[in-house]
């Protein structure tokens, strides 16, 4: 199989106002040699080796940079550990009030001796599990993600594949985990598209425990730390995440805020300094909330266009989002819009209404900014005898002419 491109219905069904005509005569002026490229000509520029913005709601680019490179993922790992723990909280297999033993693997490896990040946790107690999960969020402690994962999967390795089996759930297609903390391992690896991808996982399926990464500071063991978050303190709408370092992944940050209703979030890594990732951070965020302005596309439930059907009894059905289709742009940007219908070709019958068949890829420029499911509106069984040879006829026609 591999992936074709549909064009989007006849202009005149989407003249509902000028900015959706004009996206439609865009889609079609553009054919089929649109192809995405890397981030040029972005009004943006940071000191940062690695970085990656998006827009929450409808996970819009705005700003990319190396961000599908492997690299290192330090302590931002751990965001993936708490992704295991909420899922469990969330399904009830957990409680917050459940107990967790502190092994001396833990607390050697993890501990005050280790030299690493940690909330003190005395050898052979007992600690709750809400307890480790502000210790590992907010003082980012490497004793209570071992202490987590020796908890529900006997092993930190054991646990790293609960980790890497989520990571694959979710779609995170470029990472790999194995361990709990991010404490250097050459097979350990992250890319920033992952990250941002598990962020906003996180922000949506998780609100109730989310509220954790917005709080400042932690006492533990009459041992008061503060979030090493420094977004937080910045007055900027910041409410999270994780902040990480180690000699190979230098200075790195996953932040979110939200102003007017809207959320980003920023992704960094690579940076030489605490002060440097705490100005690349605010920066990035601060010109993603003024420099974009929020684009309709499509109301809830609107088709989008068409995709042919294989040897269907209908040629062709309709696909529509779930959802507005919705899309942020560069101020003054608004003439560089270009899109395309993608799916995988052919498209065999039956199609039942709802099915994912198709994906609204968008560009900016050449930037591919934004990439929307689209659902079939209708059910499409298989044709008679008569519709497959004529599609296999014109299958067989088409593929003798030059591209």
């Amino acid at each position: 199989m591999f992936i074709k491109t549909a064009l989007f219905p006849a202009v005149s069904c989407l003249a509902q106002s000028y900015m959706r005509l004009a996206f439609a005569i865009l889609v079609i002026v553009a054919g089929c040699t649109v192809m995405p490229g890397q981030a040029r000509a972005q009004s943006f520029s940071t000191s940062a080796p690695h970085a990656l913005l998006i827009d929450a709601e409808t996970s819009t680019v705005l700003f990319s940079k190396e961000a599908d490179e492997r690299i290192p993922p330090a302590s931002l790992a751990k965001l993936m550990t708490m992704e295991v723990v909420f899922n469990r909280l969330k399904e009830g297999t957990l409680s917050l009030d459940d107990t967790f033993f502190v092994s001396e693997n833990a607390w050697r490896k993890g501990g005050a001796n280790s030299g690493g990040s940690t909330m003190f946790a005395k050898l052979n107690s007992e600690i709750r599990l809400e307890d480790l999960i502000r210790g590992v969020i907010i003082q980012s402690a490497n004793d209570g993600c071992i202490i987590i994962a020796e908890g529900l999967a006997g092993t930190e390795e054991t646990f790293a594949n609960l980790m890497n089996e989520q990571a694959r759930r979710i779609g995170l297609e470029g990472s790999n985990f194995t361990n709990s903390t991010g404490l250097p391992d050459d097979a350990q690896y992250v890319t920033l598209k992952d990250l941002a991808k598990l962020a906003r996982h996180m922000i949506n399926e998780y609100p109730e425990y989310y509220k954790y990464y917005s709080e400042t500071e932690f006492e533990w063991n009459n041992i008061n730390q503060r979030n090493r978050n420094p977004l937080l303190s910045m007055n900027i709408g910041a409410d999270g995440m994780k902040t990480g370092y180690t000699d190979a992944s230098g200075y790195a940050i996953v932040g979110s805020a939200v102003r007017d209703g809207q959320r980003l979030i920023a992704v960094m890594s690579g940076m030489s300094s605490r002060k440097e990732r705490a100005e690349e951070a605010r920066k990035i965020l601060d010109w993603g909330f003024r420099a974009f302005e929020k684009l309709n596309l499509f109301d809830d439930g609107e088709v989008v266009g068409e995709v042919g059907v294989y040897g269907g009894a209908e040629p062709s059905v309709s696909v529509a989002g779930r959802g507005p289709v919705e899309v942020y742009l560069p101020v003054g940007n608004r003439d560089r819009i270009r899109a395309r219908i993608a799916y995988d070709y052919p498209l065999m019958p039956p199609v039942e209404a709802g099915d994912h068949i198709a994906t609204l890829k968008v560009w900016i420029g050449e930037e591919l900014s934004q990439e929307t499911p689209l659902y079939a509106v209708d059910s499409v069984d298989r044709g008679d005898l008569r519709r497959r040879a004529i599609d296999a006829l014109k299958e067989l026609m088409t593929g003798w002419i030059p591209s």
